[in-house]
C-alpha cells in the first residue's frame, strides 16, 4: 500500500512538474512568414538571445562535470559540500571582484532543462521556446547546428545564443557581450560578403533577453565595454552599444529589481523540487544578485516599526541585521567556502568584506542603471511582462530580522509589472502617466508567468511581427540612417518629487 502510494505521489510530481499552460489556439505562422524564411535577405538583423539567471550551463573546467545545468539525484546531492564549492564564488580578502575567479566556465543556455528522479526522467523547456519561435521566422541558430539538432545546409547564421556566468557582476557580463557582438559581427559580415558581394556591411544585432538578461544588454547599450565609476560619480552614458544593436526586446526583466532577490538573500533558496536548498552564504558570494534588488526609494522594506528602510544597500544595516553573508549561523557555510580560515570570527570579518565590496557594486550598478535617458535613433525597446499574477511587493522585518510579505502587486509572480517597466511613480502620486528612466518603444503586457511567458502564443506572434515586419519611425530631422543620441534627460515629474541616485533614497 505504501509503494502504490509513494508511486502516485511521485506521478503527481511529475505531472505538476510538466503540466503546460493554458491551451491556446496559435496563429499559423508557418504561413505568416514563409515567404520571409524562402526569401533570403543581407538585410534582416541576426538575432542575440540572452538567457537570464540560472539561464547557462557551469562546468568545472578541469573536471568537466556540470555543476549546474544537469540534474539529478546522483549528479547533484542536496546539501553536500560539494554542492556548495562548485556553485559559490570565490570571496578573497584583498581582490576587487573583478579578480576572483574560479575555474567554472559557461558551456551553453539551458536551452532545455532535464531531470532526472528516481529513474524518472523529466524535461523541462526553458528558451527552447524562443528558439523555437526564431526556428519559424527564418532564424539560424549556431548552437543547435554544432550540437547536431539542425542542420541548415550551407547556409549561414543568423542567431546565436550568449551563455555568461549568471553569478558574476552584471557589467563584467555586458563587457563580455560586447567582445561576443563583435566576433558574431565578423562572422555574419564575412558571410554577407561571400553570398552576397556586399562589402563591409554594416551588421546590426536584435537582441532577444530574457530576465536578468534584459539587464546584460541594457547596461551594454548604454555604457558599452565601459566600467562603472565609483559611486558619487555619475557615470556618462555614451550608448556605444547601440552602434551594433537596432533593438532590444527585454522579456520579464527586473529592471527595478525584485523582493524575491532580497528574500533569497536573506534565507536562501531551492530553485526547483529536486533541487538542494542554497543556503545564504552561497548566494551572497554572487554580485550579481545584489544587482537585481528592488529599489529603497520605492518602500520595498519596513522595519519593525512599519517605516520604510532608507537604504536596502547600506552594509551597515545588512550586518546589523545579521543578513546574508553577516548572519552568524552561517558559520557551517562560511566553513566550507573559506577551508583556510580555522575560527568563526574571522570567517564572519572576510564574509562581511566580501559583503560590502557587492553591495556598494550594487549601488553604482543601480544608480547606473536608473539614469532617465532618451535612446538613439533608431533604437527601440520592446517590453514584454506579465501583470496578472500576485508578486510580492513589500516586506516587513520583525526582531529578528525576519522577513514576512505583507502586500503583493501585479506582476508575473517573479517581477512586478512596475519593476519590469521601471515604473518610478511615487506612492503619493500614483495617477501619472507612466514615468521611467527607459523609453520603451512597445511594452506588450500578458497573463503569464515568468517560467511561462515564452509560451503564451501572444508572445510568440508579436515577437515575430516586431522583428520582422514592424516599422522604425523616422526622427524628424535625422536621416534614417543617422543616429541621434540625447541623454541624460529626465522626463517630466510631479512637483514635490525628489530624486536622488546616489544615495537611493528620497
Amino acid at each position: 500500500m505504501m509503494r502504490l502510494f509513494f508511486k502516485f505521489a511521485i506521478t503527481v510530481a511529475i505531472l505538476s512538474f510538466t503540466a503546460c499552460s493554458p491551451t491556446y489556439k496559435a496563429p499559423d505562422l508557418g504561413g505568416l512568414y514563409n515567404d520571409m524564411v524562402q526569401n533570403e535577405s543581407p538585410y534582416r538583423n541576426p538575432v542575440i538571445l540572452i538567457p537570464g539567471l540560472m539561464g547557462s550551463r557551469l562546468v568545472d573546467k578541469d573536471s568537466g562535470a556540470v555543476v549546474w545545468g544537469d540534474f539529478g539525484l546522483r549528479i547533484i546531492p542536496s546539501g553536500t559540500a560539494d554542492t556548495f564549492r562548485n556553485i559559490a564564488l570565490p570571496m578573497i580578502t584583498g581582490k576587487t571582484l573583478e579578480k576572483m575567479h574560479d575555474n567554472k566556465v559557461t558551456d551553453g543556455t539551458l536551452d532545455r532543462v532535464r531531470f532526472s528522479f528516481l529513474g524518472y526522467q523529466l524535461e523541462q523547456k526553458t528558451y527552447a521556446n524562443i528558439l523555437d519561435i526564431l526556428g519559424i521566422g527564418g532564424y539560424r541558430d549556431q548552437d543547435l547546428v554544432e550540437n547536431g539538432i539542425i542542420d541548415y545546409g550551407d547556409r549561414h547564421f543568423t542567431c546565436f545564443q550568449f551563455d555568461y556566468d549568471w553569478r558574476r557582476d552584471i557589467v563584467e557580463s555586458a563587457r563580455q557581450l560586447d567582445t561576443f557582438i563583435k566576433e558574431r559581427k565578423n562572422y555574419v559580415q564575412r558571410e554577407i560578403e561571400n553570398r552576397f558581394g556586399i562589402k563591409n556591411h554594416d551588421v546590426k544585432f536584435d537582441i532577444v533577453a530574457h530576465s536578468m538578461g534584459g539587464l546584460v544588454a541594457r547596461y551594454y547599450l548604454r555604457y558599452g565595454s565601459k566600467d562603472l565609476p565609483p559611486v558619487g560619480q555619475i557615470p556618462e552614458i555614451t550608448w556605444a552599444g547601440s552602434e551594433h544593436v537596432d533593438n532590444l526586446v527585454m522579456i520579464g526583466t527586473p529592471n527595478f529589481g525584485s523582493i524575491d532577490m532580497l528574500v533569497s538573500l536573506v534565507e536562501g533558496y531551492r530553485p526547483g523540487l529536486f533541487l538542494p536548498h542554497y543556503p545564504p552564504a552561497v548566494l551572497g558570494s554572487m554580485p550579481s544578485l545584489y544587482q537585481t534588488l528592488p529599489r529603497s526609494r520605492h518602500h520595498p522594506v519596513l522595519d519593525e516599526n512599519a517605516l520604510p528602510v532608507k537604504d536596502i544597500l547600506d552594509p551597515a544595516f545588512w550586518i546589523q541585521k545579521k543578513w546574508g553573508l553577516a548572519n552568524p549561523e552561517q558559520d557551517h557555510v562560511l566553513q566550507l567556502l573559506f577551508p583556510d580560515i580555522d575560527s568563526p570570527e574571522k570567517r564572519r570579518e572576510a564574509a562581511i568584506i566580501h559583503l560590502r565590496k557587492v553591495l556598494y557594486r550594487a549601488k553604482q550598478f543601480t544608480t547606473a542603471m536608473d539614469i532617465p535617458a532618451d535612446p538613439p535613433h533608431p533604437l527601440r525597446m520592446l517590453l514584454v511582462a506579465g501583470d496578472s499574477e500576485k508578486t510580492d511587493k513589500t516586506v516587513q522585518l520583525d526582531a529578528n530580522g525576519r522577513l514576512t510579505v505583507i502586500e503583493t502587486g501585479p506582476g508575473d509572480d517573479t517581477v512586478l509589472r512596475s519593476s519590469a517597466l521601471g515604473d518610478d511613480r511615487l506612492i503619493d502620486n500614483p495617477n501619472s502617466r507612466l514615468i521611467s528612466p527607459i523609453q520603451w518603444s512597445q511594452v506588450l503586457f500578458l497573463f503569464s508567468n515568468h517560467r511561462d511567458i515564452t509560451k503564451n502564443p501572444a508572445f510568440t506572434d508579436n515577437l515575430l511581427y516586431f522583428l520582422l515586419e514592424s516599422q522604425i519611425k523616422s526622427n524628424p530631422g535625422q536621416a534614417s540612417n543617422k543616429r541621434h543620441t540625447s541623454v541624460n534627460k529626465s522626463p517630466t515629474r510631479a512637483a514635490g518629487y525628489r530624486y536622488t541616485f546616489l544615495s537611493e533614497a528620497w
